[in-house]
């Protein structure tokens, strides 16, 4: 086997680069090139060397950085997604966290086509419970009108280059309805797949909630009494119940998801499909909070240095303390359905603590009070819950900087300025030598972000700055380039309440710059957005 050798420059490792320009020997200048073959390690800087490569292999991404579209090949390139179900099972809530997940995680272009919107759109929001009573004609009629209307629409989206998933967000209740929809997409001759997923809900309990925290928060009562709007959207349930027809044999693919507990699968095929199938086992429309804050001020945030695995400072552990003395009061003291305190002398609410494996998350919760307490299962058992246990997860780590880490940003410039300036032009495509990049990190944090939909308890994740910035842009519906730009600051715990339309934030400091005497925070000026302020700056702020 023959092999090319390339002139290559190697660029000092961080330990023998010397700061102002000085190498190894006291010598200003670099060491010399040297000739390595085909198969040896490329330099970081491509520049260096010429490759006789008039066609080269570019990622949409940005020049070193991962691609997000890893889904293996499948039966077709398209993929709809029919919603079934009767009202308040948690279609729209299901439907749009998959479009998220596939979306932020995948890269994948995915839109919903609510037929309720449309019907609001058509016929005005405020519709009696009569209007759904399948003897009524002009209602029936009005309601195929708007279902028309998501189909074409949803046609035409799938018709476009790079499209891979749709979904028509209905109730979609009977098997003739189901087959009317498959025939307009197999007239279009899109080849797509399609693929049903029916939510049951008989438990009166969740129903109850999902009525109250989803559905009476809709156009359809706005300014209407709850107790009335409960009343009739009831009514308007019982309606569609009447000649409700569930998932069978006839109708394909499908995932039946009973109560978000059991599941039915049929016939499911395809990386794609069975990558939502999964990810759908791990929903709940329970309500759910996440509590995100960065560890205390480190050894190395008083001296501008990023990365390492430093401990805490002095006002870093002061923070630690007063974490503890906020997550008893403020997370395990708090019922997490109504967001009030418990009352005096009730147990505590279980609560889940992760952190990363690096020592300055640990440190940050040291305080943090773990007594076991009694806990109630979702399936009705009893058990001793270790509070607020401790669990460190290595994919919380920190992005690594490669061969910068350990180096404050100045030094960055100065040893490494091609790398400086690439990283100020793509934050999130660029990768740090022998390091990570935004995207490589995005990918990671994935089966995270599964648990995290699974989760039932309220969870603490003390974690880093581009750790948080990710998992916050996924919940927070950003895009996944404005993530390196969200505002994460130290001594600041952030409250994150999902929902079916979105995502409540409230931000609480503990600990203010004025009682710090510097965190070493400050980001070159170019790394920020147009206009130097970050997503999330002054937003729900306490």
């Amino acid at each position: 086997m023959s092999t090319t050798s390339i002139p290559v420059h190697c660029p000092p490792s961080p330990t023998s680069a010397r700061i102002g320009g000085t190498y190894p020997g006291g010598s200003p200048e670099p060491p010399p090139s040297r000739t390595i073959g085909a198969l040896g390690v490329a330099p970081s800087d491509p520049s260096l060397f010429e490759v006789d490569n008039p066609h080269p292999h570019v990622l949409h991404e940005g020049d070193n950085a991962q691609p997000l579209d890893i889904i293996g090949a499948t039966a077709t390139d398209k993929l709809c997604i029919v919603m079934v179900g009767l009202p308040a099972t948690g279609k729209t809530h299901t439907a749009k966290r998959i479009s998220r997940f596939l979306t932020f995680f995948h890269d994948i272009p995915c839109e919903i086509f609510n037929v309720g919107e449309y019907r609001r759109e058509l016929c005005g929001a405020q519709m009696p419970a009569s209007f759904y009573n399948p003897d009524n004609k002009e209602g029936q009629a009005a309601r195929q009108v708007a279902c028309d209307a998501a189909l074409r629409d949803l046609v035409s989206y799938m018709s476009k280059p790079g499209v891979r998933v749709g979904i028509l967000d209905a109730t979609n209740s009977t098997a003739e309805r189901r087959r009317y929809v498959k025939s307009k997409l197999e007239e279009a001759k899109l080849g797509v797949k399609v693929m049903c997923i029916e939510s049951i809900c008989n438990d009166e309990t969740l129903l109850n909630e999902n009525i109250r925290t989803v559905k009476l928060n809709t156009p359809d009562y706005k300014g209407v009494d709850e107790e009335e709007a409960v009343k009739d959207f009831k009514q308007r349930r019982e309606e569609y119940a009447r000649r409700y027809e569930g998932l069978s044999d006839e109708d394909g693919p499908h995932i039946i998801v009973h109560d978000c507990k059991k599941f039915v699968i049929n016939r499911i095929r395809g990386y794609l499909p069975l990558k939502v199938v999964h990810f759908v086992m791990n929903l709940h429309t329970l309500p759910r909070t996440f509590y995100f804050t960065r560890h205390g001020q480190s050894e190395y945030n008083e001296v501008g240095k990023i990365g390492g695995d430093s401990g805490l400072s002095k006002s870093g552990k002061e923070y630690a303390r007063r974490l503890a003395v906020h997550a008893k009061a403020n997370i395990c003291g708090v019922d997490p359905v109504t967001g009030q305190p418990n009352p005096p002398g009730s147990p505590q609410t279980p609560a889940r603590l992760w952190t990363s494996t690096l020592r300055r998350t640990k440190e940050t919760a040291q305080f943090i009070e773990h007594p076991t307490i009694q806990a109630e299962f979702d399936d009705g058992t009893t058990h001793d819950w270790v509070q607020m246990r401790p669990m460190s997860r290595r994919n919380l780590d920190e992005l690594y900087a490669g061969s910068c880490d350990g180096m404050t940003y100045k030094e960055i410039e100065e040893v490494y300025p091609k790398e400086f300036e690439a990283r100020q032009s793509d934050k999130l495509a660029y990768r740090y030598p022998r390091g990570e990049s935004y995207m490589d990190v995005i990918l990671r944090l994935e089966p995270l972000a599964h648990e995290m939909e699974r989760t039932r308890e309220p969870i603490l994740i003390i974690g880093h700055q581009g750790i948080l910035r990710i998992l916050y842009a996924y919940f927070m519906g950003l895009k996944r380039s404005e993530a390196p730009y969200v505002s994460i600051p130290l001594n600041h715990v952030l409250k994150l309440s999902p929902h079916a339309y979105g995502c409540n934030e409230t931000r609480t400091c503990l600990l203010t710059k004025k009682e710090m005497l510097e965190d070493g925070q400050d980001e070159p000026v170019t790394s920020m957005p147009e206009g130097g302020k970050r997503r999330g700056e002054g937003k729900g702020m306490k």
